[in-house]
């Protein structure tokens, strides 16, 4: 075995498909075959199934996927920081929930960085189930998953299962957003009943319900479903008896947008949950992120007194 052999394993499951693996490391397709079998043979078990519809990975194949994505990571790094002569490269991924303060933070983060060296980031907005996949696989260092309180235990006992570490960085409750000139927007807390002829525009997490998933009765019998945050606020700006839940949002934002924030105390909490791999070590990059985030949260907490 060696690290071309993990190379090819990870490129076949990546496509589930030997001749589609194989026209991507441009090389024949009995050549990749033949190398699969060594792999196997030298490591004594079976990573891939062939099948009638493709490729299938086998139990152990999963454990054994999971350490090679990890050792080839590895070994492209170091490619590429060799090949360019230098020894500092700042690399940082995590995957959050779409959220401003979320956003505030990856760009105070940004700014610090030395633009003289190799940079490589990348920031994933996502859903629950996605996050916890990438950073279970390795695929991203950091997540943040965001849940309703009374989920508490079933995301724990998800994290210990994926041998993730776990840490809260926020709880708040959700905010209503809506046009800064409805009737509404200057009321001092709302309630479901006051919102039911309204339009929810909400970003669905199917794994991790939000309060519009779960409440949706009692709030409202429309809605309007999107996947980014930008169209949100487009939404809540333009059409009119329109509104979302959210969390604290930066005042400045509100202003850009002509939108206003307006409690309800009804709405059940939510948390905010850093997660890492158990054996993953933090860097000094994830470390002034995580400083970062928490400063941004603050901020965006203090501009509506929570």
């Amino acid at each position: 075995m060696n690290i071309l052999h993990l190379k090819y394993a990870v490129e076949v499951e990546k496509t589930r498909s030997i001749s589609k693996a194989a026209e991507n490391l441009y090389m024949g397709q009995p050549n990749l075959s033949r190398a699969i079998k060594e792999l196997e043979e030298s490591i004594g078990i079976t990573v891939f199934k062939r099948t009638t519809t493709g490729i299938s990975i086998t139990t152990d194949g999963e454990e054994f996927l999971r350490r090679a994505r990890r050792i080839v990571s590895q070994v492209e790094e170091m490619e590429d920081i060799y090949r360019n002569g230098r020894i500092h490269r700042q690399e940082f991924s995590v995957c959050t929930p779409r959220g401003s303060y979320f956003s505030d933070a990856v760009a105070e983060f940004a700014a610090r960085l030395d633009a003289n060296s190799p940079i490589r980031i990348v920031y994933k907005e996502t859903d629950s189930a996605e996050t916890v996949t990438n950073v279970s696989r390795g695929d991203f260092s950091l997540g943040i998953v965001r849940y309703r309180q009374s989920f508490d235990k079933l995301f724990k006992d998800l994290f210990a299962a994926k041998k993730l570490y776990s840490e809260t960085v926020c709880e708040f409750t959700p905010m209503v957003i809506l046009g800064a000139s409805d009737p509404l927007a200057d009321s001092e807390y709302l309630t479901a009943e006051e919102l039911r002829d309204y339009i929810e525009v909400t970003i669905p997490d199917h794994f991790a319900p939000s309060i519009a998933d779960v409440k949706k009765a009692e709030f409202s019998d429309k809605s309007i479903c999107v996947y980014d945050r930008t169209t949100l606020l487009k939404l809540l700006q333009k059409v009119p008896r329109s509104f979302s839940h959210s969390a604290p949002v930066r005042r400045e934002l509100l202003l850009e947008y002509e939108l206003a924030a307006v409690s309800c105390p009804e709405n059940e909490p939510l948390k905010d949950v850093l997660i890492y791999r158990k054996d993953y070590r933090l860097t000094e990059q994830d470390k002034q992120y995580i400083t970062d985030l928490t400063n941004a949260k603050r901020k965006a907490m203090a501009d509506h007194g929570q």
